[in-house]
């Protein structure tokens, strides 16, 4: 249980950061925001893993929540140009 909160809350967290620094006005809701940053953390652990950087770690990681929320960004963007 206490993972799936965790989860929740930096979903949450790297959403709010994502939507703070991509440029323009992103008018989405609390779920859409924490689903925001679950995916951008998705799209970074993708990239990782294919650029051969691929190691799983636990905890906080200043490199990878900067990477979740470049992450959470590019989804903006494909998501404002694409859909």
């Amino acid at each position: 249980m206490r993972d799936i909160l965790s989860m929740l809350l930096s979903g949450l967290l790297v959403g709010i950061a994502a939507r703070f620094l991509y440029p323009g006005a992103v008018e989405i809701g609390l779920a859409r925001t924490i689903a925001l940053g679950i995916g951008g953390a998705l799209v970074a652990g993708l990239a990782s893993s294919l650029a051969g950087r691929g190691s799983v770690s636990e905890g906080f990681n200043r490199a990878g929540c900067l990477a979740s929320v470049l992450g959470a960004m590019l989804l903006i963007y494909l998501g404002r140009h694409f859909w």
